[in-house]
């Protein structure tokens, strides 16, 4: 059983930045995909970007590529989201997610508020 922990989340202005990380209690993250899903009031929860462990392949939704960045930390349990040029729209709680490669099981974390003001 896998437990998650997110955090970084805060309220900024427009443009400004924010970086979440999501922080495993399992030992290491080697043989996992990490993925990061938001939700905002009244909306379905949405897919933001993946990190594969093994390959560090990543995978952007359409809305976020060029801002967001996805990425190892230097602990093998954590991963990071590095988010520039927030825009309001990007209000939402983010949750984290960790998903075996092999075996598909998932888990996920808590979520961590982000609220961006014009």
């Amino acid at each position: 059983q896998v437990q998650l922990l997110e955090s970084g989340g805060g309220l900024v202005q427009a443009g400004g930045s924010l970086r979440l990380s999501c922080v495993a209690s399992e030992r290491t993250f080697s043989t996992y995909t990490i993925q990061w899903f938001r939700q905002a009031p009244g909306k379905e929860r949405e897919f933001v970007a993946s990190f594969t462990w093994k390959s560090s392949n990543t995978v952007y939704a359409d809305s976020v590529k060029g801002r967001f960045t996805i990425s190892r930390d230097n602990a093998e349990n954590t991963v990071s989201l590095q988010m520039i040029s927030l825009k309001p729209e990007d209000t939402a709680v983010y949750y984290c997610a960790a998903k075996h490669d092999i075996f598909s099981y998932k888990y996920w974390g808590q979520g961590t508020q982000v609220t961006v003001s014009s």
